[in-house]
């Protein structure tokens, strides 16, 4: 039995006629299809291992303090492609990376590129562990506060978030084998450099060009000189482990700060501030006296005093010591007549103050009982 169609048409020949026409839409048609090779042909999986010097000394703690503390925050860009997520890439102190060749392809095809070679990164947290320095750039694999994430208070979140939020940072491990030896900042950036880039400037390495010969070298050396000033100092040395505030000796009011490099039985820097100028620099080295340190270092260089920051809508600095005096706020344009009449703005005349006569004091009056034998001589006596 066959089936018409209300134009008398059989339904099967419509339906050979779609048929034929998908197919031959299909055939002058091109499909895509992206593998992982594919996605992957553009990332270079050469790799040359680092050859850099190493002590055999271990790190102490305040060897980890200080490489979190240079290390945090630190700027570079990528040599290579980074992947997502927890597992990142481990490299091992001169030696190998973990995953390698198309392992590490594999990786980026699953997981997703977090920043291409050439990419700006950012260290945003260094955690030192005995045996490995773990880095997250660029916020790290994870949420912030992922384990909260999954908490509610009354049907409301503790961590606010936006829904599907994910993390697209990524994680580098450097491994040492035996353990992590008595390294500082700029060697681990060496050792780093297969992966990423640190030839950039930071701040301080920047302002630090700035300054003669002398302070330069003084600052690349970490020496820090009587009449830096802080920035110079934080150029020179890093952030201070402890600052104190502490009176001036036979004053009431006035305070110096000091800030303190390193503790016993290390070598101890004591850097004493007077505003922002170092006024003094103790020096206290294991079985040495203590050097003092309290004349001016700088030489001819004198960095200028009130360095002044115009910002938006600050006018130009001046000289003049009555351009303290700026007038009022006004909405009149330069050359507006004053406004007159009763609903005029005027400025506010306060009354001069009123002047009031001292009044005398009055004599302090005699409050003891009076003699009554007294009372009564004294007394008048009534006339008739």
């Amino acid at each position: 039995m066959a089936f018409r169609t209300k134009n008398s048409a059989p339904l099967a020949s419509l339906v050979l006629l779609g048929g034929a026409a998908f197919l031959a839409t299909r055939a002058n048609s091109q499909v895509f299809v992206v593998g992982e090779k594919t996605a992957t042909a553009d990332i270079a999986t050469d790799f040359k291992p680092t050859r850099i010097e190493l002590t055999s000394k271990p790190i102490n703690e305040l060897g980890r303090r200080q490489l979190v503390r240079d290390l945090e925050a630190e700027q570079g860009f990528a040599h290579r492609a980074l992947p997502m997520g927890g597992e990142g890439l481990t490299l091992l102190a001169n030696g190998g990376l973990n995953p390698g060749g198309e392992a590490y392809r594999e990786l980026i095809y699953k997981k997703g590129q977090s920043a291409a070679a050439g990419d700006r990164v950012v260290i945003t947290m260094v955690t030192v562990k005995p045996d490995r320095i773990v880095f997250d750039l660029n916020g790290g694999p994870f949420l912030k506060h992922r384990f909260l994430r999954h908490i509610q208070l009354n049907d409301a979140p503790i961590v606010q978030g936006d829904v599907g939020e994910q993390a697209t940072g990524s994680r580098v491990i450097l491994l040492f084998e035996g353990g992590i030896p008595d390294i500082g900042a700029p060697e681990v950036k060496a050792l780093l450099n297969p992966i990423i880039d640190f030839g950039v400037k930071t701040g301080a390495e920047a302002y630090a060009d700035t300054l003669p010969d002398p302070v330069k070298q003084a600052v690349a050396k970490h020496d820090i000189l009587v009449g830096m000033n802080k920035r110079t100092v934080i150029a020179a040395a890093g952030a201070p482990e402890n600052k104190e505030r502490e009176l001036v000796p036979g004053s009431t009011d006035k305070h110096y700060e000091e800030w303190i490099y390193g503790h016993m039985p290390q070598t101890v820097r004591f850097v004493r501030f007077d505003g922002d100028r170092v006024t003094q620099v103790r020096i206290a080295a294991l079985g040495k006296p203590i050097e003092i340190h309290d004349k001016d270092e700088m030489g001819d260089y004198v960095d200028p005093d009130g360095t002044r920051e115009v910002a938006m809508g600050d006018g130009p600095v001046s000289t003049d010591p009555d351009h303290s005096k700026t007038p009022p706020p006004t909405l009149r344009q330069p050359g507006d007549p004053e406004p007159e009449g009763p609903g005029a703005m005027h400025k506010v005349q306060y009354p001069p103050p009123a002047k009031t006569t001292p009044v005398p004091p009055v004599p302090p009056t005699d409050t003891t009982a009076p003699d009554d034998s007294s009372a009564g001589a004294s007394a008048p006596t009534a006339k008739p």
